[in-house]
């Protein structure tokens, strides 16, 4: 056995080495073009000059090689930023960017999630990835490093997610997918697009299932995006967004312990099967945006929203007397409102630009607790109306006050308050409030050493209250909110360089964050409690290349990330915390490499690597989840057909078969914490256009 592991590890080395030769030859030819990004200012400005740590990824629907269904099939190539797919829909993917976002069990947590501008986030932070169709991007913005925190609650890194604007040829662009895989994927899709200088609009509709990986981890998902376009004149533009998420009776196979991961990692506990652990999902929303320029110094954008969520999840246990329930049924209500004015001005020559902005966002929510009678609801447990709201303004300049050097200074005042009122206890015990208020200040400064060379550096502070979910049980398990828990703030710090010399773009950063009253859970029962510990600090190193020449282009991208406890603690089981432990669901070194090249005009082939080291499961590191480098491997062709654009794809993910854990369920109280992959996986679809 020990020698088939030694076997296969090297085998791991060699094809990990072999993959980072590949992607990087010394050749020289055309530059990339600039990519533009407005994340870290409000404002367009190109990515090489904005004052922080901020990647893009390009999305092209019709001739991605992928079936575009989750973040984490795009977004490997940024640095500083995990986004696992835990091949389970019922809890969403895992996003953390530097190590802000690992606790979480459901949900993203300490990363905020923008779709055209308008949250994914929700008051309390606590946002959702999935929802948002990427079949309808063009591109994501990663925002990472102390400037996110203007964006505010919960906001140790920013994803935002640009649509596709409609045409404006006067012509109707229409597009069908389809796609099968492994463990019974299937996909299907179409989406409709035209319009002209003054309106247009696009649609788009996909549906994907999947039979799953594991035992009971089947899914199906419904998406619905709209966009409407409006210029009623060459100085305003107005958007209106529809997003329609559907994804019932989605099966939760729950976690494993060492021992049944490494027997057989299908599988799923006996309680699973008992009490049908599942997730029905429905979210529905709408939301418009206005920009207006005032003239050429000034701008105006300001955007409206609304929508409703509907959750329904059957755990892994009955409940009974005295407890809130197997089964947890919320109902959503939330909304918001915000508005920005940019100036452009110069002194003494140089530019000067300033934003001031308002925002205000609103959650009500009817959380009830019910019995789970062998995945049906039983006797109701608990029944409570929890609201969130937030209230922020905040403000952001940046000036250039000589020619080759540029300060950037910003502030965001944040009131967040959570209340609960408890409408199942006669004498409504468990009900109150509490309010939060923080101020998040941001320096930087950055220097164009050179037309090929940004040097800058941030400092700034943040901080990220308890979710209304993080808020909803007592330590113990007891019924009734805990409304005790307090906002975790912290200090970062950002250095960093980007540089472009010929074909090549390298960005390099060191990062240093450290947090008091970090947010920290513990799970027991199937339920998850949580409570602040002091002295958490992050801290690492960023590098990412890439470049293209001739036929060939490659990217490879390596974080470096030190996070652990810095005080030793005792959590809520009673077990000691040493310091110096490292944080759950951090791992110490990740790298992404990819070379591409385009046989033909038509045909495209491709190879990818991604590895990280081990990632410990707990506070204590009583375990961790063993290292892993994977290989993928991609095609596409583009032709024609009786008048129609087609795209022919297929792409091998783990191409050599490893058994891994995926992800881990951070400090589970039931040692379940390994989440399995896949091993070997094929995926093949098709596009079409008119």
């Amino acid at each position: 056995m020990k020698q088939q592991k030694k076997h296969q590890n090297m085998k791991t080395r060699i094809t990990a080495a072999a993959v980072l030769a590949l992607s990087l030859p010394q050749v020289h030819a055309q530059t990339a073009p600039q990519q533009v990004v407005v994340s870290a200012s409000r404002a367009e400005q190109s990515r090489f000059d904005a004052p922080a740590a901020i990647d893009v990824v390009q999305v092209d629907p019709f001739q991605a090689s992928s079936p575009l269904v989750n973040l984490s099939e795009l977004l490997s190539s940024v640095p500083g930023i995990q986004v696992r797919n835990r091949e389970n829909y019922a809890q969403d993917l895992q996003v953390s960017v530097r190590g802000f976002g690992t606790r979480s069990t459901f949900g993203v947590r300490g990363v905020r999630i923008l779709v055209d501008g308008i949250p994914a986030t929700m008051p309390d932070g606590q946002g959702q990835a999935a929802t948002a169709s990427l079949n309808a991007a063009s591109r994501i913005e990663v925002l990472r490093g102390p400037l996110a925190q203007l964006y505010g609650n919960s906001a140790g890194g920013v994803v935002q997610i640009f649509t596709q604007e409609p045409p404006r040829d006067g012509v109707l662009h229409g597009t069908a997918t389809l796609g099968v895989g492994s463990d019974g994927q299937r996909q299907i899709g179409a989406s409709l697009a035209g319009g002209s200088d003054v309106v247009g609009a696009t649609l788009d509709v996909s549906r994907y299932s999947t039979d799953g990986y594991r035992d009971h981890s089947a899914a199906e998902r419904t998406q619905v995006a709209g966009k409407v376009v409006l210029r009623p004149s060459s100085d305003t533009k107005i958007t209106a967004l529809v997003n329609l998420f559907d994804q019932p009776e989605t099966q939760d196979p729950l976690g494993l312990t060492r021992a049944q991961f490494e027997q057989n990692p299908r599988q799923v506990i006996p309680n699973a099967i008992k009490f049908n652990t599942r997730k029905n999902i429905a979210q529905n929303q709408v939301g418009v945006v206005v920009e207006h320029r005032l003239g050429e110094q000034d701008a105006i954008n300001a955007r409206v929203y609304g929508g409703t969520r509907q959750v329904n999840q059957k755990l892994a246990f009955e409940g009974g007397a005295g407890s809130a329930g197997g089964v947890i049924d919320l109902d959503r209500e939330y909304g918001g409102v915000g508005v920005n004015w940019h100036h452009k001005t110069r002194i003494d020559g140089l530019p000067l630009s300033w934003t001031l902005g308002f925002e205000a966002d609103n959650l009500r929510e009817q959380r009830q607790g019910f019995d789970n009678m062998n995945g049906t609801d039983g006797a109701l447990r608990r029944d409570e109306i929890s609201r969130a709201r937030n209230r922020d303004i905040y403000a952001q300049a940046d000036w250039s006050f000589a020619r080759d050097w540029r300060v950037t200074a910003g502030v965001r005042s944040s009131t967040v308050k959570l209340a609960v009122d408890d409408r199942y206890s006669a004498d409504s015990q468990n009900s109150g409030s509490v309010e939060y208020r923080n101020t998040s200040p941001v320096a930087g400064l950055v220097w164009a050493v050179t037309d090929q060379v940004n040097l800058y550096t941030n400092i700034g502070k943040g901080f990220e209250t308890p979710t209304l979910a993080e808020s909803a049980y007592q330590p113990g398990g007891a019924p009734g909110p805990n409304l005790g828990l307090r906002p975790s703030t912290s200090v970062q710090a950002e250095l960093g360089a980007k540089i472009k010399h010929g074909i090549h773009a390298i960005d390099l950063a060191l990062f240093d964050a450290r947090s008091d009253n970090e947010i920290v859970p513990t799970a027991l029962n199937g339920r998850s409690t949580f409570q602040n510990v002091d002295g958490v600090r992050r801290r690492g190193a960023e590098a990412s290349w890439q470049a293209k020449w001739d036929r060939w282009s490659a990217r490879a991208a390596y974080t470096l990330l030190d996070a652990s406890f810095r005080n030793a603690f005792v959590n809520a089981q009673r077990a000691t915390i040493a310091a110096g432990n490292r944080l759950p669901g951090a791992p110490e070194h990740s790298l992404y490499a990819d070379v591409q090249y385009q046989v033909s005009d038509a045909l495209s082939t491709g190879l990818d690597m991604r590895t990280e080291s081990r990632v410990y499961v707990n506070d204590v590191n009583a375990d961790a989840a063993a290292g892993y480098a994977l290989v993928g491997a991609r095609a596409g062709y583009a032709f024609t057909a009786g008048g129609a654009k087609l795209f022919l794809y297929g792409r091998i993910d783990n191409l050599f078969d490893q058994q891994y854990a995926g992800s881990v369920i951070v400090n589970d109280g039931n040692g379940r914490f390994f989440e399995p992959a896949p091993g070997r996986r094929l995926f093949v679809g098709v596009r079409g256009a008119l």
